[in-house]
């Protein structure tokens, strides 16, 4: 999605809507309704205004690398060639996560690296450009949160926990062909109907809706709401870097983790040990946030980067520019 021009924030409704199907992409709409007082007919036709123009889509996520294989890349650039830097990143299918800051001098990203010979490529093809003027990478050690697990902070409590499905009833077990290729089917758009995953697989209507509710009953039908968050009100993207002592690295990152601000908290190798991504309103709000909010986590230092573009996002390539 690209937008360039002046941003319209959604309205509270609308917003709250979003929330709803952070906490379970497949939700009904009669459940929607219920839970949040809100018309059926009101919630089906803000959903599908909001699918059908592109501010939200609803997606099954891949599936989450090994740990010892996600690396945070800090790419700093000439002048001049940081676009064509990023966008050969993004173009990558190894690399899920890319950014250019403010500056207009330095990309972040995230690099999901193998093991085998070759797999590494992404990092032994950066320093060998003439455009790159230094990378700086960092293996992550332990994920408090993701950008799967992020939820827009506008529910209740109670409103959060009767939309979010329960734990998994059963175990998780092993996918056989049919489940892959379900979850395939609703990779792009996991709301699609029973019906029309039986058509597009070749499978009894019977059969998919036996298979989807297995699958969400094992906790395998996970789902991630895609939107610009500029569109709920955030108006900064920032980057934080910190340097926390190895006994407090723990409790620092669970606290991060969580903040409603903070859409990605890691622990990571390197002289910054701890890694949180935060969308907020404004400049005020990150002010109060690295004053207020990371005070009492034992921090002893914090390089704040502002984004000023975002080249690609988890789940799609999302370029829209925040300053």
């Amino acid at each position: 999605m690209t937008r360039d021009t002046a941003i319209d924030v959604l309205d509270g409704l609308d917003q709250r809507l979003v929330a709803a199907l952070q906490c379970d992409g497949r939700l009904s709409v009669e459940r929607a309704a219920r839970v949040l007082d809100v018309g059926v007919r009101t919630v089906r036709r803000r959903w599908a205004r909001l699918r059908e123009d592109g501010t939200l889509s609803v997606v099954v996520p891949p599936p989450v690398p090994d740990l010892a294989a996600v690396t945070l890349l800090r790419v700093r650039v000439l002048r001049g060639r940081l676009a064509t830097v990023a966008a050969a990143l993004a173009a990558r299918d190894d690399v899920p996560m890319v950014d250019v800051s403010a500056t207009g001098d330095e990309i972040s990203a995230v690099a999901v690296t193998g093991h085998a010979p070759g797999e590494r490529l992404v990092l032994e093809q950066l320093p060998r450009s003439s455009a790159v003027t230094s990378v700086t990478a960092a293996a992550v050690l332990h994920v408090f949160r993701d950008a799967y697990g992020w939820r827009h902070d506008v529910l209740t409590a109670p409103e959060r926990a009767a939309l979010t499905p329960g734990r998994p009833a059963v175990p998780a077990g092993e996918l056989d062909d049919v489940d892959r290729r379900l979850l395939s089917l609703l990779a792009p758009d996991a709301r699609s109907p029973a019906a029309a995953l039986a058509a597009a697989s070749g499978l009894p209507d019977s059969t998919v809706r036996r298979r989807l509710a297995a699958l969400a009953a094992r906790g395998r039908l996970a789902t991630h709401v895609l939107i610009d968050a500029r569109r709920l009100g955030y108006a900064v993207d920032a980057n934080l870097w910190m340097r926390v002592p190895p006994e407090q690295l723990d409790a620092a990152g669970r606290a991060l983790a969580a903040h409603p601000a903070v859409h990605g908290a890691l622990a990571t190798t390197g002289a910054a040990n701890l890694h949180a991504a935060v969308w907020l309103p404004d400049l005020a709000a990150l002010y109060a946030f690295v004053t207020r909010d990371l005070t009492g986590l034992g921090i002893r230092s914090v390089e704040t980067v502002l984004v000023g573009e975002a080249v690609k996002r988890p789940g799609a390539r999302a370029r829209y520019r925040w300053s």
